[in-house]
């Protein structure tokens, strides 16, 4: 079965692509759910349509994006974070922490789907992570986990 993907799905295809799926998981759970539309022709005429509309949108937030990313350049973010004796942090640092200290400290909005760790940090030190904004623009940021 041949569906429209609605939404961004892991492990499954992105927005506006056409995949194949078995027709109960199509049937039973995409379709009823909003997440995808069966691929007939009236269908894909509609999805070109979209297409056309989404991209002229995401070129127009491109340059917003570029800006932002300019913006992030060169800066530092300290996120503060409960130690042991170690330095060992209790938790980790997560995604969530660096989108609330984007806001914080720059008043930049940033969602925290589109920030990347490379790994788990559990302790106190500098790191990078990487924020998508875009398939098309991509920036590294740095920050330092400081204790509290």
């Amino acid at each position: 079965m041949e569906i429209i993907l609605l939404k961004d799905m892991d492990k499954l295809g992105d927005k506006h692509q056409v995949v194949k799926v078995k027709p109960g998981f199509g049937r039973n759970f995409l379709i009823p759910n909003g997440i995808a539309l069966l691929a007939n022709d009236s269908n894909m005429r509609k999805l070109a349509e979209l297409r056309k509309q989404e991209d002229a949108r995401e070129n127009k937030k491109v340059n917003e994006y570029k800006a932002m990313a300019e913006q992030l350049n060169g800066i530092v973010l300290k996120i503060g974070a409960k130690t042991g004796a170690s330095d060992k942090i209790f938790g980790s640092v997560t995604n969530v922490q660096l989108a609330q200290a984007l806001k914080d400290q720059f008043n930049l909005d940033i969602q925290r789907k589109k920030i990347h760790l490379e790994d788990e940090i559990k302790t106190l030190g500098t790191y990078t992570a990487t924020i998508d904004f875009h398939k098309d623009v991509h920036t590294k940021i740095n920050f330092e986990v400081v204790s509290e």
